[in-house]
């Protein structure tokens, strides 16, 4: 089964057996959690979300992606900045796609 879900206000296209990368989640690794905010199920779409159908995933690490710079700069004006930044991320396979 293939579903739509909404998660860090992020959408996904998922179907068992796939992994994700989401925002963060405070869960440990090796722990499951559940999406309840799916929006599609095998081309039946919500208004906006489906009643009684759960995905389920498996969180399998937590990690930061690559880091990207930031660099402003105002010319004649003796102005610039650099700045870092790397996003936290979770990394979720997906285990059961039900309709209850």
């Amino acid at each position: 089964m293939k579903a739509i879900i909404e998660t860090g206000g992020k959408q996904y296209y998922v179907e068992e057996g796939s992994e994700i990368y989401v925002e963060k989640l405070d869960n440990e690794v090796g722990t499951e959690v559940k999406f309840d905010k799916v929006l599609m199920i095998n081309g039946v779409a919500g208004h906006p979300y489906l009643d009684k159908v759960v995905v389920t995933g498996e969180i399998l690490k937590h990690g930061k992606q690559k880091k990207i710079t930031i660099f402003r700069y105002r010319p004649k004006k003796d102005s610039h900045k650099k700045q870092g930044h790397r996003q936290p991320y979770t990394k979720v396979k997906i285990t059961s796609v039900k309709s209850l």
